[in-house]
């Protein structure tokens, strides 16, 4: 499942085929909004559905295939099934007639490799109720609950979203602040946001817009010019920012124009600070001084967009990799959520970029091989600041 342009909580429902998850879906929403059949097999595909749920806000569920089903096909539906484990934010393993044997098991496998909190739901309890050997057995040896629940009474539905409100990450819903320990009420900011070939028509680039409304949220005054208008704003208006914030690409530019005593950092770096693996960026950028002639970079995009020549992270990053180190470095890109083919210690550096179109945890998860590996990573704004020499200024301010 490549698709990861939301950025609210993910939730997956799993489970074996027949097993209600579509029909579990529609009593947890209140509608009908998955396709429910008898025949075993009928959901093929993961499909995500936004819902509401109160305490949490809007959320993201996603219906996956059973994880039993067998044949080429089937395994192919398993394999999209468990990529799927990559993107949410918790999860809900549906049994039923008290089954619980290798299939579940491999699932919970998955869900701890990569932190995912998990609930388990005994469903259509009409048919069979969950027993107390069942319920012990499950209780010991993964100190999760289990909620029986029939999708025909529905009185259990509450207790399941309280059980998602206490399992889920806070951080998956609960919006953190970009730069709010980092300015006062009252402060000004200044944002630098060059109108280059990839600044889409008529609209600023998402992180900058997360900035402008972070820097609203504080109370601050917030500034935004060009970058060839940024020396004429410092000489004709007498007004010293606290914090200056610049798109990473004209670092080389921006570092020479503000003064020293101002501090000063990229859209990137203060949303990768937020998003988290900051202190893996920071120790992992130092590595590209290391870099030797014919290592590979790995470079990932989360989302996926036309290429044009001035592309940061296909044209512009390598060109100024290369030109950093004087060493011919290979490079490989994946966009979007798509797998990393191949073997990730092949890597000597990965490169992410912002991630502002994906959650927390699909950033997360995304680098957790690397770092796993011991493969150094960094992101774009970090990257490029180190190859500009505004690195240990830009990422200074967070040290203290």
């Amino acid at each position: 499942m490549t698709k990861g342009r939301d950025t609210k909580p993910h939730i997956g429902i799993f489970g074996r085929r027949n097993n209600g998850k579509s029909t579990f879906i529609n009593s947890l929403v209140g509608q009908e909004i998955a396709i429910v059949s008898e025949h075993a097999g009928t959901t093929t595909d993961p499909v995500k559905k936004s819902i509401e749920i109160f305490g949490i806000g809007p959320a993201i569920i996603i219906d996956t295939a059973g994880i039993d089903d067998f044949g080429k096909l089937g395994e192919k539906r398993i394999e999209k099934t468990l990529d799927v484990i990559n993107i949410i934010d918790c999860a809900i393993l549906l049994i039923t007639e008290n089954h619980f044997g290798d299939f579940e098991l491999g699932l919970i496998k998955k869900f701890k490799e990569l932190d995912i909190p998990f609930v388990i739901v005994h469903n259509k309890s009409d048919i069979q109720k969950l027993t107390p050997e069942t319920e012990s057995k499950i209780t010991k040896q993964f100190k999760c609950k289990v909620i029986d629940h029939n999708s025909k009474d529905t009185k259990n539905i509450e207790n399941i979203i309280n059980e998602i409100k206490n399992i889920i990450p806070e951080n998956a819903y609960q919006k953190t602040s970009l730069i709010g320990n980092l300015v006062e009420k009252d402060d000004i900011v200044l944002l630098i946001t060059p109108i280059d070939s990839e600044a889409p028509e008529g609209r600023m680039i998402l992180p900058q817009v997360m900035a402008l409304r972070d820097i609203l949220d504080n109370d601050c005054i917030a500034i935004v010019v060009k970058e060839t208008e940024v020396e004429a704003f410092l000489n004709k208006i007498a007004i010293k920012p606290k914090l200056v914030i610049t798109d990473s690409q004209v670092f080389d530019f921006v570092k020479n124009i503000i003064p020293e005593e101002i501090a000063l950092t990229s859209f990137s770096i203060i949303l990768a600070r937020m998003r988290g693996n900051f202190e893996n960026y920071i120790s992992g950028t130092r590595k590209i001084s290391e870099l030797k002639e014919g290592d590979k970079v790995l470079i990932l995009e989360s989302c996926t967009h036309q290429i044009s020549c001035d592309d940061i992270g296909r044209v512009k990053i390598p060109n100024w990799l290369n030109k950093f180190t004087n060493k011919k470095i290979d490079f490989d890109v994946v966009s979007g959520l798509n797998k990393i083919n191949g073997n990730i210690k092949d890597y000597s550096l990965v490169i992410q970029c912002g991630g502002c179109v994906i959650t927390k945890k699909q950033l997360q998860s995304r680098l957790k091989p690397a770092i796993d590996a011991g493969v150094p990573v960094t992101n774009y704004g970090m990257a490029i600041a180190y190859m500009h020499g505004t690195f240990e200024r830009s990422v200074g301010m967070f040290k203290k």
